[in-house]
């Protein structure tokens, strides 16, 4: 869980898909973060996954910022999203909304499942000083007649850090120059080894942003 000192301000977010809305935690203390997270869901779930709210409480543990976002057909209520390049558009938009409210600061882009998917496409044209894969979908399962989504992962040319559930039934992607592949127990939902994930991102964090303690 999101730590209990660290409450979350509400952004609602304009894109060209609609109003996106982030769930900003700020880390304890007067010093301002010196980056964030901005972070989105998975196409059936919302930001109240638990492996995204695990590391929410890590990085804001250790001074930085994190947004969760929704995407604008979650805001409006819908459990279906639009296809690639709306997801692509509206996730643009809302990373730069989160840089207005946080200006100067670097920001590591990411999410699980199809909100990773979406912060790789986009990572170029975010800026992010990295990319965070929280259970990246890279081969539907059952469906070797379709495309890998594999160049996906390729896209971002920042530090990418994947984490993955070793009976993930999509697959655990090959680490690359660049990509940090780290494998743990569990599945798609990262939810049976939630230290073993806060543990990855922590090593990784540090590669990317700064940090400071939270006060």
């Amino acid at each position: 869980m999101a730590r209990d000192d660290v409450p979350a301000e509400l952004l609602d977010l304009d894109t060209p898909q609609g109003t996106a809305r982030a769930r900003l935690h700020l880390p304890a203390g007067p010093a301002p973060a010196p980056g964030a997270l901005v972070l989105g869901h998975g196409a059936g779930g919302g930001v109240d996954a638990p492996d995204l709210l695990a590391v929410t409480a890590l990085a804001t543990g250790l001074g930085l910022a994190v947004a969760l976002v929704e995407q604008p057909y979650r805001v409006a209520g819908k459990r279906v999203g639009p296809r690639p390049p709306a997801l692509d558009e509206a996730w643009s938009a809302a990373v730069a909304g989160v840089g207005d409210r946080l200006p100067g600061v670097p920001l590591v882009t990411g999410g699980r499942s199809a909100g990773a998917r979406t912060a790789c496409r986009t990572a170029p044209a975010t800026g992010a000083a990295g990319v965070l894969c929280l259970a990246f979908p890279t081969q539907p399962p059952g469906r070797p007649d379709l495309p890998s989504r594999l160049p996906e992962l390729e896209t971002p040319s920042v530090p990418v850090l994947v984490v993955q559930g070793a009976t993930d039934p999509y697959g655990v992607p090959p680490e690359a120059p660049g990509r940090r592949v780290v494998v743990v127990r569990g599945d798609h939902g990262l939810k049976a080894d939630l230290p073993a994930v806060t543990a990855a991102v922590r090593d990784w964090l540090p590669t990317v942003l700064p940090a400071r303690p939270a006060g």
